[in-house]
């Protein structure tokens, strides 16, 4: 089966390989208001710090300053990403640049979770006076800036939205019916590391602020100082399994692992394995927030053109992308 060089060619030229989320730019926009109202906050706790003599208010400003630091990664991952999205060096686009920069998030994530604790531990053993009015008067500003920002980066990156069917496809004949056929599908959205790194970030702060609160208001009525580097342990755990969890599931992107719960490899099965076709190889794995990329093999006793099969996966919507080859059986 063949199909003539000027198809060939045309297909060529009209083939992308855009497989970013549908709300990648509204994303993008969030985490740089997010960003900036981090460091509004930040440039307020120092400036008024250094002015009143307030070194509880500097620390906290610089320790903002971590946070927009590691939201700007995020940020900086979603415009490469939409600007890099056409470039033909990558060759499956730049789906997946989020769930590294989810991966880097996590990884700082971790490493702030372990200066918590180790802080926490030390003040344990060496406490130190407490200005109570102040410190809860930080968290409850902090907490106000980190709600704001958790509402801005709320969880629509969690719904799946399923998009039109493009008829977008590449076929390559050889002798020996061996095709290769690719379709796309529509943009939608899925699960963002990217943006969730953000949230975990954000919420993360929120939750040492309710914490610190929870711990000064406790100690300024009953004395009991011991109870803030406590809690600083209690949410360096916490935020410690919040960023493995982000960790496994960036990670499991970025190395092609097909999570247990995922259906689709099923789904292709079921569809393509009617008759006497046969699937001797199959591989799946996700190029992008809601947008899966598969090489399918198919062994049948009646071989068809690639479109034929294509067709057979209409249907399934998170198939952004997939190869289809075709063996006769002896």
């Amino acid at each position: 089966m063949s199909v003539s060089s000027e198809a060939v060619n045309h297909e060529v030229q009209t083939h992308d390989h855009v497989f970013l989320g549908d709300d990648h730019q509204r994303n993008e926009r969030r985490i740089w208001l997010v960003i900036a109202l981090t460091t509004a906050m930040m440039v307020v706790e120092i400036g008024a710090g250094t002015v009143y003599g307030s070194m509880a208010l500097v620390a906290d400003g610089w320790h903002m300053s971590t946070h927009a630091s590691a939201l700007l990664i995020s940020a900086v991952a979603y415009l490469y990403a939409r600007r890099q999205a056409r470039n033909p060096r990558f060759t499956f686009g730049t789906g997946k640049l989020g769930d590294l920069a989810g991966f880097a998030s996590a990884i700082i994530l971790a490493l702030v979770a372990l200066l918590m604790g180790w802080e926490s531990l030390l003040r344990l053993q060496h406490p130190v006076a407490i200005n109570y009015e102040e410190a809860i008067l930080i968290a409850a500003v902090g907490l106000a800036v980190n709600i704001a920002s958790a509402w801005l980066l709320r969880g629509e990156d969690h719904h799946h939205h399923h998009g039109h069917h493009h008829g977008q496809h590449h076929d390559h004949g050889h002798d020996h019916h061996h095709d290769d056929g690719h379709h796309h599908h529509g943009d939608h959205g899925g699960s963002d590391n990217n943006l969730r790194s953000a949230y975990v970030h954000v919420i993360a702060d929120a939750l040492t602020s309710v914490l610190a609160i929870a711990a000064l208001l406790l100690g300024s009525r009953f004395g009991w100082s011991f109870l803030d580097p406590v809690m600083g342990i209690v949410g360096a755990l916490i935020i410690a399994q919040w960023s493995f969890s982000l960790m496994r599931s960036a990670g499991g992107v970025l190395l092609d692992v097909v999570p247990s719960n995922e259906d689709l490899p099923g789904e292709i099965r079921g569809a393509i394995e009617t008759g006497r076709d046969r699937i001797t190889d199959l591989h799946v794995w996700q190029v992008g927030p809601g947008h899966h990329a598969a090489i399918v093999a198919v062994l049948t006793p009646e071989p068809k053109e690639p479109a034929f099969y294509k067709e057979k996966l209409g249907q399934l919507h998170e198939l952004s992308h997939v190869t289809i080859e075709v063996t006769a059986a002896a």
